[in-house]
């Protein structure tokens, strides 16, 4: 067996390499590799200076100067300098008159600046508690365009080449910056790989080092061979409903079906049990923001549910359509369960499994669907998780629109005083609970088998592989 390449699976095909691009959680987990941001995050999600050594904020807490560092090369040999930092940054927040690529950065930035070749300059319309957790955003060489294709940035690995539904291949970077945190292994091949069968397959044949997204049993049935890991993702599964068609217009059905949804049997049915149960679009993981007072709100009772249902006018129930993105056996699993949890109060499920691309374009895209099961990968700073639900987001695809939810989500981006930021994002997750514009389902753990050497591989707060991380002992 080879030290010099590692090899792991990952359950749905790139959608985009160009980060601005991009929208699926699995792949920043592997772009994340490629680009460096201004700041870097760790395994506990603290942020820490990346590609800027040192930086500053005003005492008005309105301008951020970024000190970069030196020396610093893209993968294609360019020197890494502000005129990158301006060129991403006006991108993302579309100070180029152009299409802006980041709602966050357009909302928070009112202009920038590169005063010389290693000092950038951001000043924000706001004072804003949460800026810099924004700031792990890839930077991308000035004029290069081409990284849907082949992505280029400082990062710790360069991109190789992507065989469509097979695999993605990175190298080591000879000239990473980063000495402290200098990549180990030369080469990492990473399959597209979501049949449980064909990864415990290929790990036992010794053609994968790292097999993930698998159950609980199929983990356990080889834990002699290989080393089990397994822990909470800040990852969020929901019943995704489209709050802009009937019926889920209408509050009460949504609340019905939330009370309809046993999450014990869906933890045990599709997660063999490993996983967190939630009541909002917040796990744990992310400590002091979590609302812990809300599982209270709905408890599961079917006979209410049913009441629900015929206040609202569905005595008789109605047909529901599930779409379900096939690559994801825990999505597909969920659906078979609470579909038949909801045909205990009326409703009939049809479960329409699509393609990762399909759902992308259907659902993420086009919103056109009924319902869905997907999991929110999770986020450093809490108002990126709530945007989501933000009314005029334009990724915002349950189309829940609450204005005191979007008043209280805008004070919490502003609020400065992190106690009071701290019960503004309570205040949103219990709106989000008692309005139920999706089910929160749970944060499934992601279970993984290692071979037995390799090391260094951790869960972040953020769907991340970390390669430059891992090695062989």
């Amino acid at each position: 067996m080879s030290k010099d390449v590692l090899r792991i699976n990952v359950a749905s095909e790139p959608d985009s390499f160009f980060p601005w691009e991009s929208a699926a959680a699995d792949t920043a987990a592997i772009y994340y590799n490629i680009f460096d941001g201004l700041f870097s995050f760790d395994e506990r999600g603290k942020i820490h200076p990346a590609l800027c050594e040192s930086y500053e904020i005003s005492s008005d807490k309105l301008t951020y100067t970024f000190r970069l560092r030196q020396g610093v090369k893209f993968h294609n040999g360019a020197d890494f300098t502000s005129t990158d930092c301006f060129y991403t940054y006006e991108n993302l927040a579309g100070l180029n008159g152009k299409a802006v690529k980041s709602d966050m950065m357009a909302s928070s930035i009112e202009s920038i600046e590169a005063p010389d070749r290693y000092t950038f300059v951001i000043k924000t319309k706001n004072p804003l508690g949460g800026f810099l957790a924004l700031n792990i955003c890839p930077i991308l060489p000035v004029g290069y365009t081409n990284h849907a294709e082949n992505p280029i940035g400082t990062g710790a690995y360069k991109f190789v080449e992507y065989q469509p539904h097979e695999k993605v291949v990175l190298e080591k970077n000879e000239n990473y910056w980063n000495s402290e945190n200098e990549p180990k292994i030369h080469r990492i091949e990473i399959y597209v790989m979501s049949d449980e069968q064909a990864i415990l397959s290929a790990l036992q044949a010794k053609k994968l080092d790292i097999g993930q997204m698998l159950s609980a049993e199929n983990a356990k049935s080889l834990e002699k061979k290989f080393r089990l890991f397994s822990a909470p993702q800040n990852m969020v599964q929901v019943l995704g409903l489209n709050n802009s068609v009937k019926p889920f217009d209408n509050p009460l059905v949504r609340q019905a079906i939330t009370m309809a949804i046993n999450k014990d049997e869906v933890i045990d049915g599709a997660m063999d049990g490993f996983g967190t149960k939630l009541y909002s679009n917040f796990s744990p993981v992310l400590g002091e923001y979590y609302n812990d007072r809300l599982s209270e709100i709905y408890k599961n009772d079917a006979a209410t549910a049913k009441s629900l249902l015929a206040s609202a006018g569905y005595g008789n129930g109605f047909d529901l359509e599930i779409t379900v993105p096939i690559n994801y056996r825990i999505h597909v699993d969920t659906a078979q369960i609470v579909a038949r949890q909801l045909e205990q109060i009326g409703i009939r499920c049809n479960i329409k499994p699509v393609d990762w691309a399909d759902w992308l374009d259907q659902v993420y895209t086009k919103f056109d669907y009924q319902a869905t099961i997907i999991a929110f990968g999770g986020k450093l700073e809490p108002g990126e998780v709530l945007q989501r639900y933000f009314s005029s987001y334009k990724r915002n695809f349950t189309r829940y629109n609450n204005p005191v939810f979007d008043e209280t989500f805008t004070k919490a981006g502003l609020e400065t005083d992190l106690n009071k930021r701290i019960k503004y994002y309570k205040y949103c997750q219990e709106l989000l609970a008692k309005s139920a514009p999706a089910v929160f389902i749970a944060d499934p753990n992601n279970t993984v088998l290692l071979r037995k050497d390799v090391r260094g591989f951790d869960v972040y707060p953020v769907l991340f592989y970390n390669f430059a991380k891992m090695y062989f002992e």
